[in-house]
């Protein structure tokens, strides 16, 4: 003969007997209240390691930040070079350059405000910008591809990380 489950065996009698004159135990497991939260839990951790890094996704995400970086830089150069110009900086130091390299013989010196003109200045930073988005954007791409060689030679980069209670 079997012996009957654990419910079963709570609705039985001492004698193996069902009474009449017992009612059934509750289910014990099923009434009990769930546990108060506690404040202090244990933080789940999990180990995991970088073993690759895809060169696609870090050629297009080094190409939008190098693009974000550009526009940054040409809005900063375009409000500077307002600011100095309504201050008169370039005037100033555009007369003292022109008579310090002005000669004996009355002859004009050297304007500087050809050079730094606005449209030159925001063409050569248009420029520079765009080699330095052609130049992150190889970089990090080359960063990714020399990651990914060393990775599969140590293992990767083992990184630990704990969930916040």
């Amino acid at each position: 003969m079997s012996t009957p489950s654990a419910p079963q065996r709570s609705q039985w009698a001492g004698g193996g007997q069902p009474t009449a004159t017992m009612p059934p135990v509750p289910d014990v497991a099923a009434a009990r209240p769930a546990p108060a939260p506690s404040t202090v839990t244990k933080a789940r951790k999990a180990r995991l390691v970088l073993a690759r890094v895809d060169p696609w996704s870090v050629m297009k995400l080094s190409f939008l930040l190098a693009i974000g970086l550009a526009i940054i830089t040409m809005v900063a150069v375009t409000i500077l070079w307002s600011v100095l110009d309504s201050m008169g900086v370039f005037a100033s130091v555009g007369s003292t350059v022109e008579s310090v390299t002005r000669s004996s013989d009355n002859a004009q010196g050297i304007n500087i405000l050809d050079y730094i003109a606005f449209n030159k200045v925001f063409s050569l930073t248009a420029l520079l910008s765009g080699i330095n988005v052609i130049l992150m954007t190889a970089l990090g791409t080359l960063a990714a591809f020399l990651y990914n060689l060393a990775a599969s030679l140590l293992g990767g980069l083992h990184v630990t990380l704990t969930e916040d209670v």
